[in-house]
């Protein structure tokens, strides 16, 4: 998919959208994509197309600084997302995507004006029937503000640091549980200092604080959410 032919205009109001914002490794992406399989929705990982950009930078020898060309690489972006699967260049991106690496330059070029309003339509384009679930830092204030449901999904740095570095081994990759957490603080800090779309609860946004919860209680909030908010449109 290149994101060049797609960009069009996608408000469309009559399809749902679940916004689902958050820091780093809160499980978002987890919840999200379980509540969109349970509504038959589609998904949105808002991050992984970060992620793509970021690492198509890096093969392509790009200065994360370089704002310029890290919006016209955004403009001619080759990405499909296929059962689970990353395709950059018409290749499988593989666990490089999901590197910690790719994970903070991300979100070192997501605080670029022109990379974000490069990457804005692209992301609107995933709204298509019968509704979507996005996830991300800014789905429900700047990519979707009309989304039918709002929430802010988030947990301790410490908890959410335990995560992620269960994630690494359980994938058989070194982690260390010291770095992850400085990282994951590292980038909160950054992602809600940036002066473009930082990362925020907005007061027309659910917390959702999934310290003590599981993931099957996490999308069975956000669910319950849901329906609510859908018998109170009705």
């Amino acid at each position: 998919m290149n994101a060049s032919s797609l960009l069009t205009p996608h408000s469309s109001p009559e399809i749902p959208v679940i916004a689902i914002d958050g820091p780093s490794a809160s499980g978002k992406g987890t919840v999200a994509a379980l509540v969109a399989k349970e509504l038959g929705f589609h998904y949105l990982d808002s991050g992984a197309i970060y992620r793509v950009t970021a690492l198509a930078a890096l093969r392509a020898g790009i200065a994360l600084d370089d704002e310029a060309a890290l919006a016209r690489l955004a403009g001619h972006l080759d990405v499909r997302f296929d059962n689970g699967e990353i395709w950059l260049g018409g290749e499988k991106a593989g666990e490089d995507v999901r590197s910690e690496a790719s994970g903070n330059a991300a979100s070192r070029i997501a605080s670029l004006p022109s990379l974000r309003q490069a990457l804005l339509e692209f992301q609107r384009s995933f709204r298509t029937a019968p509704g979507l679930v996005a996830d991300g830092r800014d789905m429900g204030s700047v990519v979707f503000p009309d989304a039918t449901l709002k929430i802010f999904l988030t947990a301790s740095a410490g908890i959410r640091a335990e995560r992620r570095y269960k994630q690494l081994m359980e994938k058989g990759m070194h982690a260390n549980l010291s770095q992850i957490l400085q990282d994951i603080q590292q980038r909160d800090a950054r992602d809600s200092a940036r002066s473009v779309a930082p990362l925020q609860k907005f007061a027309d946004a659910h917390l959702l604080d999934t310290s003590t919860l599981n993931i099957a209680e996490a999308v069975n909030e956000v669910l319950a959410h849901y329906r609510d908010s859908v018998r109170q449109a009705s």
